[in-house]
């Protein structure tokens, strides 16, 4: 994989290692030259994992809302910052500049992101690795719910199997690049949207 998009809270939560987790994987990245794309904001783990990849010399693609950046949260040291006009827009453009994601802890935007790249995967729409870094077991009760929508019927669990997990950046990043999405279809394909 040449580039990941990332996405995170806006702010770093209670527990420190959230921040240093976020910028040990900005790291990694730079240091197997993934390009970073990112939400373009320097706030919270966004920051820090942009400026984890900046300082060891990685690639960091930022999308950012136009609104949001007058809001003055825009990372002002990023190789690339590329404006838009909407959050939608903001989660296509992401979409269209990587080729794997990786969910890092976060609010209810971070999940909406994710389930929105994980609901296109599961429509056929692209065939990249979805990843969780379930950092201090953050994403063990979303776990839990991905079983109970399998076991009570409205998810398959090829679909369930989608979702890479693990709590070590090495062994994520493993599991994105052995990835091999399903052949399972559902409903639709891209030329019917």
């Amino acid at each position: 994989m040449k580039s990941i998009t990332v996405f995170c809270g806006s702010s770093f939560g209670h527990d420190e290692i959230y921040k240093s987790q976020a910028i040990l994987l900005g790291q990694t990245l730079a240091k197997k030259k993934i390009r970073l794309v990112y939400g373009g904001a320097n706030v919270g783990l966004m920051g820090a994992i942009a400026d984890g990849a900046l300082h060891a010399g990685g690639e960091v693609t930022g999308v950012l809302p136009k609104f949001l950046q007058e809001k003055e949260i825009a990372h002002k040291h990023l190789t690339e910052l590329i404006l838009v006009e909407s959050m939608h827009e903001r989660k296509i453009k992401m979409n269209d500049l990587c080729e794997g994601v990786i969910a890092l802890p976060g609010g209810y935007g971070t999940l909406e992101e994710l389930f929105e790249m994980l609901t296109w995967a599961q429509l056929g729409l692209h065939k990249k690795p979805i990843a969780l870094l379930n950092i201090n077991g953050y994403y063990d009760c979303l776990t839990v719910l991905t079983k109970s929508m399998v076991d009570n019927g409205f998810l398959k669990q090829v679909n369930q199997d989608m979702l890479l997990i693990s709590d070590d950046i090495e062994d994520l990043l493993n599991k994105m690049s052995a990835y091999k999405a399903p052949e399972v279809g559902k409903w639709v394909t891209k030329e019917r949207l």
